[in-house]
């Protein structure tokens, strides 16, 4: 903060010249003491600068762009080959490691990185952002897999994955969860959801419709292939999840219904229940497939395997049918195989800073009761 100059009580005096000596009764300040003032000075300007180019990320005062491996050997190796672990449930690192690099650096020191993935089993193209908790790089989980949870946006989620950003708290949230004994330590998967923006209200539902880039296979099979790749993970279905807000949470609690041999649980926030992208238009018997309410049928009718469908619902929802839509849901297939919880958040409105915090109420705490988690080293 600056002050108004305080003038000077003593009257006006000619300019002295440079090293002469002071008026009678002042003594000047030595030349050290005033080179220390002038280092000082220099030293709070250059600390302010660095805060600023940090801010608004200027080189070389940010790490963002930088690789991170994640503990992966660069070069596209099979890491984990050379350390199998001992435990059966983990899969190592699969490789080839992908190029990350670095989006932002959180407080204590984690990474969001990003990478481009070319996906083999859809043939789309597209970012993904990831987050390893800090205990993925304890020495006493070097050899444990981590579940993981792709987290998918609503809207658009596309050119990006707000998920991947540190404001809405998701990746702070899941290591103070962890610490707290709610949740387990996830790894985060978070892809874009589509393939373009919905600018037209045209968006694909995360499904595969005919035509179409195939999002259903984006999101179930590349997104897993490309966190087993680089990441130590669980091999069963017991370390994958699916979290999701708006057409975010109907398609991952599609994906958890449609392939819950791969996938165990979800939380699914303010989701839709039933596909109704316009994409759909000729195509009824593959829309059928990818609803939800039909996937549950078939799930109580084959008798498993165990699902555990985690619900939020703000009392403000922009669309009042939302929370009597899962409250349906809920009564209708919340048997035999599906398990459901519903947390109705009061005040809460259609936007992820409601759902974030809700989710340490009781959402996180009903799926990972059901997953696997690290084991430190004995």
């Amino acid at each position: 903060m600056s002050y108004p100059h305080q003038q000077s009580e003593q009257p006006d005096r000619p300019e002295q010249a440079p090293w002469s000596e002071p008026p009678e009764g002042r003594r000047r300040p030595s030349r050290a003491r005033r080179w220390v003032v002038a280092g000082v000075s220099l030293a709070v300007l250059g600390l302010g600068a660095a805060a600023v180019m940090t801010h608004f990320e200027i080189p070389p005062f940010t790490d963002k762009g930088d690789p991170v491996s994640f503990g992966q050997a660069p070069g596209g190796g099979k890491a984990g080959a050379a350390g199998q672990a001992a435990d059966s449930k983990v899969l190592m690192p699969t490789g080839p490691a992908a190029s990350f690099k670095n989006t932002m650096t959180l407080d204590d020191g984690t990474h969001v990185a990003v990478t481009e993935l070319d996906g083999k089993k859809s043939g789309f193209k597209g970012k993904v952002w990831v987050w390893a908790p800090k205990e993925y790089g304890d020495p006493k989980y070097a050899n444990s897999g981590f579940p993981v949870m792709i987290a998918l946006p609503g809207g658009a989620g596309y050119p990006k994955n707000y998920w991947m950003g540190t404001d809405l708290g998701l990746q702070k949230s899941i290591s103070q969860w962890y610490r707290e004994g709610k949740g387990k330590p996830f790894l985060l998967a978070m892809p874009v959801l589509n393939p373009g923006p919905d600018d037209k209200g045209i968006y694909w539902d995360g499904s595969d419709i005919p035509g179409q880039p195939k999002m259903g296979s984006w999101l179930t099979e590349d997104v897993p292939d490309l966190m087993k790749a680089n990441f130590r993970t669980i091999r069963s279905r017991d370390g994958w999840a699916f979290m999701g807000s708006s057409t975010g949470g109907f398609a991952g609690l599609k994906a958890v219904l449609k392939h819950p041999d791969r996938f165990k649980a979800v939380i699914a926030s303010g989701p839709d229940i039933v596909p109704d992208s316009p994409l759909w238009k000729g195509h009824e018997k593959e829309k059928a497939e990818n609803n939800p309410e039909v996937l549950a049928q078939q799930l109580i009718r084959s008798k498993g395997p165990d699902v555990y469908l985690a619900f939020q619902v703000g009392t403000d929802e922009s669309n009042k049918k939302t929370l009597p839509d899962v409250q349906r849901f809920i009564a209708t297939y919340g048997k035999g195989p599906i398990h459901t919880d519903l947390n109705v958040i009061q005040g809460g409105r259609h936007n992820a800073k409601t759902y974030v915090p809700a989710m340490g109420q009781q959402a996180i705490e009903f799926i990972s009761k059901v997953m696997e988690g690290p084991v430190p080293a004995s």
